[in-house]
């Protein structure tokens, strides 16, 4: 996928859920990750000429894994001009060694979220830009429906009252494999991700389950993502 194309789905979200308004300062939650790194192409990218003018910033919490480096993410920022930040944390000590978590994910998800929007906040941001992408909004809809018992979907767009910040995900119409497509065109640097549960979470497990029966029902997925967002649930 070219970046052409990676910008005209994400214009396509932010327009569709009206995320981003004239003056908003962003921040772009930055794993190390591939939809991250391409959140943080498009977004660049689109500033240069979307109707409503905003400003971006990159904030990547580093979790304190060994072997965790940041230094080739920081000089993609520089060279696509977005100021990057580095947020100094032990949530990977604390999630894995003092608190000893047999479900470490939701405990780390939200330690690592906190960090990241006050940092946000003090930088003087309004919103913060997640890349969650079409197949992670599938995923998080079996899995509260497998593990918890309950339809349950995080929206495009979700006001946090007590932060008061603006989360958007401006990749909700984008697959997985395109995003892999633009990472290796593109060569992004991806950072490995050190994390101990990596590839043994209960995520990983439902997208190998999506994959099954998307392959026996060829179509499945899309339909699947289809009554999430035709459905009344909210900000939807």
């Amino acid at each position: 996928m070219k970046l052409q194309q990676l910008m005209s789905y994400t214009r396509r979200a932010i327009d569709d859920y009206r995320m981003i308004d004239d003056g908003d300062k962003i921040a772009i939650g930055i794993s190390g990750g591939k939809d991250s790194l391409a959140l943080l192409y498009a977004l660049s990218g689109l500033r240069r000429f979307y109707p409503n003018h905003f400003q971006i910033v990159a904030i990547s919490v580093n979790l304190g894994f060994d072997g965790m480096d940041l230094s080739e993410i920081k000089k993609l920022s520089e060279e696509l001009d977005v100021p990057f930040y580095e947020v100094k944390s032990d949530i990977g000590k604390i999630v894995f060694e003092e608190r000893k978590e047999s479900n470490p994910c939701s405990l780390c998800a939200k330690m690592r979220k906190g960090a990241l929007n006050n940092k946000a906040k003090e930088l003087g941001c309004n919103k913060v830009a997640y890349a969650h992408h079409k197949d992670d909004f599938i995923e998080t809809v079996l899995m509260s429906m497998l593990f918890e018992g309950h339809f349950f979907v995080f929206p495009p767009k979700t006001y946090l009252d007590r932060m008061e910040l603006t989360v958007i995900r401006p990749f909700m119409y984008l697959d997985e494999r395109d995003i892999i497509g633009f990472k290796n065109k593109y060569n992004l640097p991806v950072q490995t991700n050190p994390c101990p549960a990596d590839g043994c979470t209960k995520r990983e497990y439902v997208k190998n389950l999506i994959r099954q029966i998307n392959h026996d029902n060829p179509g499945a997925k899309d339909r699947i993502f289809h009554s999430i967002i035709s459905s009344n649930l909210d900000g939807y």
